[in-house]
């Protein structure tokens, strides 16, 4: 059964040349996507309820009825909760029963199905993608300790959600947060403040943080200066005999987008804490977990870019201007193809990364590829979503469409988990003190030579530029460079659009903007979106 059609005869006018915008399914009407995948009961499964209208209006209320702090309850004791629409809860049981923090560490998967998950996710409501991204990552750091990771992985792992205020051995599913930074020091963290006094088998913190997103999950890593140095903590959010962990919520941010997910600034006041690692050793222990993040970081920009072309083709294929559909006139198709090429780049580039994560054998090209792809995506997204948003025009500019809140997320995966400057000098570092990192991305990079003119004078070109690191002001051009690589000989492996990728990237001279580009034929392009 179908909802009744909307009214097109209004009296004044009739409503035509407006076309229709059906929910998209996002494994179904990703061709690269489930290329790249194969047959997967499972996420057909979730594709076909991202695109249906009840999840649609689901992210609709999480993205627009703002998650509510209430500090105390009626008789003026603290609680320090969350409340969210219930839209929020419904895609964080959709995503998490999917196997979005599951399928790559219980059997049921890999790194490159989780990846998918994001992907899909992502187009529809980025916000809890948080929360779900920081449970999945949170299991490999957890094995820094037998007993906590015994009590805590089934459960984060278990494909289900339970929002239940209670502790986490009275859950069957349970989900984990992050609380790094604080105001003085941001991504240098080595300048953190909070402080851990024994107590017991634990410790008490005492500090504060200034970014602590989804503060309603059932546990957090945590960094703590002890005697030794910085120590990671896992700081549980209730406590086992029904009282409630000092957790203090002074405010959610009033953030420019991922408006779903509470984003809160804590403090710590005697809360309660394991240690997690050895004392001294927090960043090293942490590390995990940012390593799995970046996965998704690089993952999510992609599926923004996805989203945003599906609005812009859609739309061009129904609209008419000037006597011609927009589709088929030849400089709408110039900037469409050229969108089309991006938003494909992004996701195979992505996928590649996600593979690697799979095989222990690449865990050196796995480190140094996520930095790349997430700092040359999260870098191309905003540009690449707002010239989508242009193909629509006025409407483009209205919140009836997704395409400002895909806008206005675009920039939060860059600046998470370390944003521009930080990524490219992580990647100097990498190469530095994992030379077989280096070595492997450069053994990809010499087996896609041969195929494609371009490419081999392109890769000749980065290698007398830079025939070692570059110097530190000039790490943004070798990331860019070096990345752009990657996504060549990625594209030459795993695209069928390679050759339109090279000739407009690496080929012959174009401008700096999109669509400004010399004779191309965008039929191929635009017949695969």
């Amino acid at each position: 059964m179908t909802d009744a059609a909307p009214r097109s005869d209004l009296g004044t006018h009739e409503v035509f040349n407006q076309p229709a915008m059906p929910a998209r399914d996002p494994w179904a009407g990703d061709a690269s996507l489930r290329r790249a995948l194969g047959e997967d009961a499972g996420l057909a499964a979730l594709g076909r309820a991202l695109g249906s209208a009840g999840i649609r209006e689901a992210a609709r209320d999480a993205q627009t009825r703002l998650p509510e702090l209430r500090t105390f309850d009626r008789s003026g004791r603290r609680i320090d909760e969350v409340h969210f629409h219930p839209g929020y809860h419904r895609l964080m049981a959709l995503g998490l029963e999917a196997g979005y923090a599951a399928t790559a560490w219980d059997g049921s998967g890999s790194h490159l199905r989780h990846a998918a998950i994001n992907y899909m996710m992502s187009q529809v409501e980025p916000g809890v993608c948080c929360p779900m991204t920081m449970t999945y990552a949170g299991v490999p750091a957890l094995q820094a300790d037998p007993v906590l990771a015994a009590l805590w992985t089934p459960r984060l792992t278990a494909p289900a959600y339970d929002p239940a205020r209670v502790s986490v051995d009275r859950k069957g599913a349970a989900t984990l947060g992050m609380a790094m930074t604080e105001k003085q020091g941001g991504s240098d963290v080595r300048a953190n403040g909070t402080v851990a006094v024994p107590d017991g088998e634990g410790y008490r913190l005492h500090g504060h943080k200034w970014f602590c997103s989804a503060p309603m999950c059932d546990g957090f890593l945590t960094l703590a200066q002890l005697p030794e140095g910085l120590t990671c903590f896992l700081v549980p959010r209730w406590l086992p005999d029904d009282t409630r962990n000092p957790f203090t919520i002074l405010r959610l941010k009033d953030k420019l987008g991922n408006k779903a997910n509470a984003s809160s600034e804590i403090e710590y006041e005697g809360t309660y804490a394991h240690r997690l690692g050895a004392p001294g050793r927090g960043v090293q222990t942490i590390i995990e977990m940012v390593h799995h993040t970046r996965l998704d970081t690089a993952m999510a920009p992609a599926g923004l870019m996805r989203a945003a072309l599906s609005e812009a083709v859609t739309w061009a294929r129904g609209r008419s201007a000037f006597q011609k559909r927009l589709i088929d006139q030849p400089l709408m198709r110039a900037v469409l193809a050229d969108l089309a090429l991006e938003a494909e780049a992004a996701l195979l580039l992505a996928l590649d990364v996600a593979r690697a994560f799979d095989d222990p054998a690449r865990r050196p090209y796995a480190r140094l590829s996520v930095a790349l792809a997430k700092f040359l995506s999260n870098k191309r997204a905003p540009g690449m979503i707002y010239e989508c948003m242009e193909c629509l025009g006025g409407m483009g500019y209205v919140e009836d469409t997704p395409m400002p809140m895909l806008y206005r997320e675009a920039p939060l995966n860059s600046i998470w988990e370390g944003s521009g400057n930080v990524i490219c000098l992580d990647i100097l570092r990498t190469m530095v003190k994992d030379p077989e990192a280096a070595a492997q991305v450069a053994a990809r990079l010499d087996a896609a030579r041969g195929l494609d003119a371009r490419f081999d004078a392109a890769l000749a070109a980065h290698r007398d530029r830079w025939p070692g690191l570059p110097l530190e002001a000039e790490a943004r051009w070798f990331a860019e460079s070096l990345a752009t690589l990657l996504t060549g000989a990625v594209m030459l492996a795993d695209s069928p659009l390679a050759g339109e990728w090279l000739a407009t990237r690496l080929g012959a001279a174009r401008g700096t903007v999109t669509g400004a580009l010399g004779a191309f034929d965008a039929s191929r392009v635009l017949d695969a979106v």
